[in-house]
């Protein structure tokens, strides 16, 4: 069938819509109508870094409305809303145990350009492959996508909205409520309050925690993420960050989560930690240097890479949608909606801070 695709040709270049060709879905995958698409930082870096092969149809925040099925789904049928995640293979160690998001095809089904069989949907209008991304590439009129990467939402909500709990808003919240799993009345302090940052903090205030410590460099985040349930906020700008932070908890805080990915902010989030604290990593990084035994290992502190809040999206993105139902989950108040044919623009707001977590409307 033919779409429109929004389709990164090469490192560093805008974004264009373009035509394309859609093949049929195969037996286990899923045909939807994009209804809208969230911006995240990982589209920016698949559009930048060459993680996936070029040309590559961009978007992973994909919602939208089940136009067709192959003929072994059963999770979904025509006509349901749903909210498009990571791709997993199912069958490995890790997704048997519950743990999808450290699927030992990840790697593979969201960044190798093609889908579960290792063929390719979407191709040119001349016939040359189009990466796909993700398994859904959702800045598209339509995507197939693998069953596993599918999610069944409740139709009384907006679907305009519920795109970015597939990545951004799971990531942050999965990680409080499915890896760290505070104890009430514990502390965290979270570094970087964009879209993962903040749903990390509305996460913590689900969870009880006492002590919710915000940390940035941009005022107006710290006032949204004081009005999302951080308790106090720290402008490491104008604020030693460590020092106001051991002024808060002296005896340093049980969690802190690093959504930033600067290595001198990953180091502070570890020093920032009581004994046997535990620190949550988020951000894209590159290389930190540690002294093992000064850092981590003399006071038991764990560091650990967390991946999609190690979430089974198919059970955490309805409890989510029920915590905004409820008024606890308001992600809502992140969101800044753009036309289809604004996507760039809404890439450049993404990338200078000015808006917290886009959304591209699709459909007419």
């Amino acid at each position: 069938m033919k779409i429109k695709t929004a389709v990164a040709q090469s490192k560093g270049e805008d974004i264009k819509i373009q035509d394309a060709i859609l093949d049929e879905p195969k037996a286990n995958e899923v045909l939807v109508k994009i209804v809208a698409s969230g911006i995240c930082h990982t589209d920016a870096a698949g559009r930048d870094s060459g993680m996936t092969p070029y040309p590559v149809a961009l978007g992973h925040e994909g919602a939208g409305i089940v136009e067709k099925i192959g003929s072994s789904v059963t999770t979904v049928r025509p006509g349901d809303h749903v909210v498009l995640s990571f791709p997993y293979c199912g069958h490995c160690q890790n997704c048997l145990n519950g743990h999808p998001a450290n699927c030992f095809r990840s790697g593979e089904l969201c960044f190798a350009g093609h889908n579960y069989d290792r063929t390719h949907r979407i191709h040119s209008t001349d016939d040359q492959d189009i990466s796909v991304f993700f398994g859904q590439s959702s800045f598209s009129t339509y995507s197939v996508a693998d069953e596993h990467g599918v999610v069944k939402v409740d139709k009384n909500v907006d679907l305009n909205l519920l795109g970015p709990l597939g990545c951004g808003f799971q990531t942050g919240a999965g990680t409080v409520l499915n890896f760290l799993k505070p104890e009430f009345a514990s502390n965290i302090v979270i570094f970087g309050t964009g879209a993962v940052g903040l749903s990390a903090m509305m996460a913590a205030k689900i969870a009880g925690c006492d002590h919710i410590i915000a940390v940035d460099i941009h005022d107006n985040r710290l006032d949204m993420a004081k009005n999302l349930g951080a308790t106090e906020t720290i402008n490491s700008v104008t604020t030693d960050a460590v020092d106001a932070i051991k002024a808060i908890v002296p005896g340093g805080v049980d969690y802190s989560i690093d959504t930033t990915g600067v290595s001198s902010v990953i180091k502070q989030s570890v020093t920032v930690l009581k004994p046997s604290g535990v620190n949550a990593l988020l951000g894209i990084a590159g290389d930190v240097t540690y002294n093992i035994m000064n850092d981590i290992m003399g006071e038991s502190k764990q560091v650990v890479g967390v991946i999609e809040g190690d979430a089974i999206p198919q059970l955490f993105i309805p409890k989510l949608i029920r915590f905004y139902q409820k008024g606890e989950f308001p992600f809502d108040k992140l969101v800044r909606f753009y036309k289809y044919e604004d996507i760039n623009q809404a890439f450049a707001d993404s990338a200078d801070g000015s808006v917290i977590k886009p959304i591209i409307k699709i459909a007419e």
